[in-house]
């Protein structure tokens, strides 16, 4: 390192806020056209909305927030058999942000979003059942601005819709990040924006594993990162055991006395690490919203334990007494008294939060771990607090300025991710600063800087390969799956281990016959000819069903589509269970068309996208590449980092299927199907002998 690589920290901030300003205005302009272009029947149809639903209950619920109980208007609901009205196919599930409001119609709907008015209270989704939605409101009027996903309901209505509500928290830290002085920069601020190198790595003496089953990759990882005394970066190519290690690692800081701040992108990469702490009897908190976490932890979160703890009885009591005045508004009918019920209640509620308050610190404080993620560690529960060390597990997927969020709060991080796999999704169009504008500050902004480059990334480039250790042995594919990515992406120094380097579906145990389909590792079906032509969802008219603006350009492949079920037939004919089957394309448009196909013959099967499979894990998946045309375009499917995902997610088989041909123009691909065409189960589907079937 340099010091012209050194990055001014001013000026840092100053582009994060300015690219996280151009992402926010692009994530809004996205969801209000997709509002303002599509009535709430085909947002329900797209599975981006309930509506038609009426308010059956509330109560107080955990940390005094309201619980409304939604369900399905018998005036126009459809009753089951058993004379049980049912909610509608919908994709909204538990733990997802959303928002509650009025249905209005016609005019006044589009007048609504344009405004960005209407009665709208935000909440998060608790439970889903057959017939009822709880939601864990709060209940006021928000700003359009501040919405994280919408749900549709009768008098109410909304959609399941991503938007950055989390960009006003990493605007805080980017902020506070602009707004320190030069002498208030810590040594360890300083190396990780180049201003420094990272310290020699010591020694971390003789070491007691926990954990005998370490392979001699993650012992050195860990020594590394307990030897290293600012940065530490863990490659974790996919089943290598990075969670596994993860958890040696934390376990052995706390025998050396340290305080560790865990966090991860998403509530399931913490949770994966609650999961696999907790037989280990160490007292940990996990911070977060419960409706949001596995339901396997929920005991303990903050929520639970400010309940169940001996620190929560000074909260007891005060719930108690506004769970009496909240039934006691249903028997009032005099307005004046009401409103005296309501302004007793606002004050129970302050009180609440006060005694809430004292017993949160106390929890928090007498941690020795703590999870949450990126965003959840900057609430108020760890304002006051400092740890010895933040790791943070998927860090490939995290925005940098996520990031920064928990390393304001600690002088050492260890990174753990994959940055040869999917970086952030990232909304906006144009990411990247073009001009060396100034702030009124007079603060540059840096050229060419992105939301795509993440910490991981960047750290790597800045400090070199010497900050990190790689994992090697591989415990999840079949050596023949294994061996492309390897080469290509990983040195060549992947190693199956004995246990999964040649199992095969035939070998699952449970009864699988032994036939062409569950004896291959490897199968590809090979389209090329012209027989399989592509399809962009604009000249479909299908759409029209969902609405223009919810597919977007996308593509599709009929016959491949065709394929795929074919082959998951002869699947389950042969025994494979459709719950260990998975199918993924990089395209909405062909999730769509499959699941239309597929999604009622084989109920347990998985299908959906990608990039939503990241990180995921199937016995068999199928990968339909969709791309067929003369002019042999591949569009984003070019993208490395998407292909390494697709390609490492099988178990015991993988089956792939494209069109050589319109791949073989891009390298990457090119070097993929070459390898296809020598190492796979290679077969020339026939068009003339699907359509018989």
């Amino acid at each position: 390192m340099s010091p012209k690589d050194a990055i001014p920290i001013s000026s840092f901030a100053t582009t994060q806020l300015s690219l996280l300003s151009t992402e926010l205005q692009t994530e809004l302009t996205e969801t209000s056209t997709l509002l303002t272009n599509n009535t709430p029947t085909s947002l329900q149809r797209a599975g981006l909305a309930i509506t038609n639903l009426t308010l059956n209950s509330q109560r107080t619920g955990l940390g005094g927030k309201t619980v409304i109980e939604l369900v399905p208007d018998s005036a126009t609901a459809l009753a089951g058999a058993d004379g049980a009205f049912s909610l509608p196919a919908h994709g909204i599930r538990s733990g997802d942000l959303v928002v509650v409001s009025e249905q209005p119609a016609g005019s006044a709907r589009k007048r609504e979003v344009k405004e960005g008015e209407g009665r709208r209270s935000r909440g998060v989704v608790t439970r889903v059942g057959r017939g009822m939605l709880a939601n864990d409101a709060t209940y006021k009027r928000f700003v359009f601005s501040c919405l994280l996903l919408v749900l549709i309901l009768k008098i109410f209505w909304g959609v399941g819709l991503l938007i950055w509500m989390y960009i006003c928290r990493m605007n805080q830290t980017m902020t506070r990040l602009l707004k320190m002085k030069e002498d208030e920069y810590s040594s360890f601020i300083r190396i990780l924006f180049g201003h420094g190198s990272p310290s020699p790595v010591s020694d971390p003496g003789a070491i007691e594993w926990i954990d005998p089953s370490l392979n001699d990759s993650q012992k050195d990882a860990i020594k590394f990162a307990l030897g290293s005394r600012e940065i530490a970066l863990i490659h974790g190519p996919p089943g290598t055991g990075k969670t596994h290690t993860l958890i040696e690692l934390i376990l052995q800081m706390l025998k050396r006395d340290l305080r560790v701040l865990v966090c991860g992108p998403s509530n399931i990469s913490v949770d994966n690490i609650v999961e696999r702490l907790a037989p280990h009897k160490i007292p940990i908190v996990r911070l977060g919203h419960p409706a949001r976490l596995l339901p396997s932890i929920v005991h303990h979160s903050l929520d639970y334990l400010t309940q169940t703890s001996d620190a929560a009885a000074i909260v007891k009591d005060v719930r108690k007494e506004m769970d009496t005045k909240q039934a006691s508004i249903k028997k009032t009918l005099n307005g004046r008294e009401r409103k005296a019920i309501y302004m007793d209640l606002r004050e129970l509620r302050k009180e609440f939060r006060d005694r809430e308050k004292k017993c949160i610190g106390t929890l928090v404080g007498g941690s020795k771990v703590v999870l949450a993620t990126l965003h959840g560690a900057g609430g108020f529960q760890t304002r006051d607090e400092r740890f010895d060390v933040v790791i943070i597990d998927e860090a490939s997927q995290a925005l940098e300025a996520q990031c920064w969020v928990p390393l304001l709060r600690a002088s050492k991080v260890v990174l753990a991710g994959d940055h040869l796999q999917l970086p952030p999704t990232i909304k906006s169009l144009n990411s990247k600063s073009k001009s060396k504008a100034k702030d009124a500050d007079g603060e540059g902004i840096i050229k060419g800087m992105t939301l795509e480059k993440t910490l991981f990334d960047r750290l790597l480039g800045l400090h070199g390969p010497e900050i990190k250790r790689m994992l090697t042995t591989q415990y999840r594919m079949h050596e023949k799956i294994m061996t492309f990515p390897s080469n290509e992406l990983y040195e060549s120094k992947l190693i199956a281990a004995d246990a999964v380097k040649g199992r095969l579906l035939k070998d699952l145990p449970y009864e699988v016959q032994e036939t062409e389909d569950t004896a291959e590792p490897l199968i590809f079906f090979d389209t090329q000819g012209g027989d399989f032509p592509e399809k962009n969802e604009e000249e479909d008219v299908d759409k029209k069903k969902v609405g223009k603006s919810l597919m977007g350009d996308s593509k599709s492949n009929e016959m491949e589509a065709v394929l795929v079920k074919q082959h998951v037939e002869n699947l389950v004919d042969d025994g494979v269970n459709p719950e260990d089957i998975a199918v993924i394309t990089p395209y909405n448009a062909q999730v769509a068309l499959m699941a239309r196909a597929m999604k009622e013959v084989f109920p347990g099967i998985e299908l959906g996208s990608v990039d939503g499979f990241q990180g995921r894990e199937k016995e068999v998946v199928i990968v339909s590449l969709v791309r067929s045309n003369s002019d042999r375009e591949v569009g984003f499917l070019g993208e490395k980092r998407r292909l390494n995902v697709a390609m490492t997610r099988p178990r015991r088989q993988l089956v792939v299927i494209g069109d050589s041909e319109t791949l073989s123009k891009n390298k990457f691909l090119k070097r993929w199907m070459d390898f296809l065409e020598e190492n796979a189960d290679l077969r020339y589907p026939s068009v003339a002998e699907l359509n018989s079937k």
